[in-house]
């Protein structure tokens, strides 16, 4: 998937935080220990340095959530950065992205701290982030 693919795709999805742009992914993507898992419907995209991975977004079209492709892409990542090696993954999430956290809890993340205001909506208002964190491997 090209920066600016993968741009168009964030904007469809987030308002809050606020999309990235393909200039941010083109950076991203040329940092060390990217892992991208991705279709042109949804993508994973995080790295793995030092034993640990970190998901930095997962996306899912709008057309075609509800259909798998959000635990799917999870799957791929988490399998990618433990074969580079990581031992434990997080994130973080809108406290108030219910949908998101579901589909983490599920798939073993637990919470694991909180950042305060976080997140800064398009009205101005913020969010808290929720940091979750699972161990990965057998």
């Amino acid at each position: 998937m090209r920066p600016r693919d993968l741009a168009a795709l964030h904007a469809l999805c987030f308002t809050t935080p606020r999309p990235w742009s393909d200039t941010e992914f083109r950076a991203l993507l040329s940092g060390p220990g990217i892992v991208l898992c991705g279709n042109p419907e949804s993508f994973a995209l995080g790295r793995a340095i030092a034993g640990e991975a970190e998901l930095l977004t997962l996306a899912v079209h709008p057309g075609h959530r509800r259909a798998g492709l959000g635990r799917a892409r999870l799957a791929e990542f988490e399998a990618a950065a433990f074969r580079h090696g990581a031992l434990h993954a997080f994130l973080e999430v809108s406290a108030d992205n219910a949908p998101a956290r579901a589909l983490y809890a599920e798939a073993g993340y637990r919470p694991a701290g909180q950042r305060p205001r976080y997140y800064r909506a398009p009205d101005g208002s913020t969010r808290d982030a929720v940091i979750m964190r699972k161990d990965l491997g057998p």
